[in-house]
């Protein structure tokens, strides 16, 4: 159980840390507005996380309590979607990162910030395909119930988020001018966060297989 424990956090900070939806916003409100501003962005998106993360165990865990062909499906389609996020990344990578450095719009207040980083949180389509295909792989069905697991696996996504998201806005809030007078480093982060998406949808369909191939 620990050994799985541990394979989840290993696997959900990899998710974190590559540079898709949230981290990215974040990063761009702190080369906009600095650091302050990018740590309440990661506050507010890590409390939407933390919904989405509620809504998918409350409406899958009962699911797949049930139906052991159900979570294969949903783990399958779920590593199919990530290859496509990696992929759309990718192909997009330049116009992302223009868009990011074009901000012009006046600094929100703290609330709007919170608001807004929630809203990207709660919306993120990367967490919402990772709670729904990854999280199910470490559930252990003789562990208790899967819906308690899922809430408990969805706290420490939020969590986790929470601090490597912050952490992000602070790095690049401290080295903002380094990164607005480039968008050559974003389109690298915005690579990067397009292939370890990639890289996550195969293994999925890696441990899926394994899993069949060892029954």
């Amino acid at each position: 159980m620990l050994f799985r424990s541990l394979e989840f956090v290993a696997a959900s900070v990899a998710i974190i840390l590559a540079p898709g939806p949230s981290v990215m916003f974040v990063i761009a409100r702190a080369v906009a507005w600095g650091r302050a501003t990018a740590f309440l962005t990661a506050i507010g998106n890590a409390g939407g996380l933390a919904v989405l993360a509620t809504a998918i165990a409350v409406g899958l865990g009962p699911l797949l309590q049930s139906s052991a062909l159900l979570l294969d499906v949903v783990q399958a389609v779920g590593g199919l979607y990530l290859i496509y996020l990696g992929v759309d990344a990718l192909r997009h990578r330049r116009q992302h990162a223009n868009e990011m450095l074009a901000i012009d719009e006046d600094r929100p207040s703290l609330v709007g910030t919170m608001r807004q980083g929630f809203a990207v949180g709660v919306l993120n389509p990367k967490a919402l395909v990772f709670f729904s295909a990854v999280f199910p792989q470490f559930v252990d069905t003789g562990a208790g119930p899967i819906l308690v697991q899922l809430l408990i696996f969805g706290l420490i996504f939020a969590v986790l988020a929470g601090l490597l998201d912050g952490t992000w806005g602070l790095l690049v809030g401290s080295s903002r001018d380094w990164f607005a007078t480039s968008s050559g480093r974003l389109v690298a982060l915005r690579t990067i966060g397009g292939t370890v998406m990639v890289l996550l949808g195969v293994l999925v369909f890696a441990a899926l297989l394994s899993a069949h191939l060892t029954e």
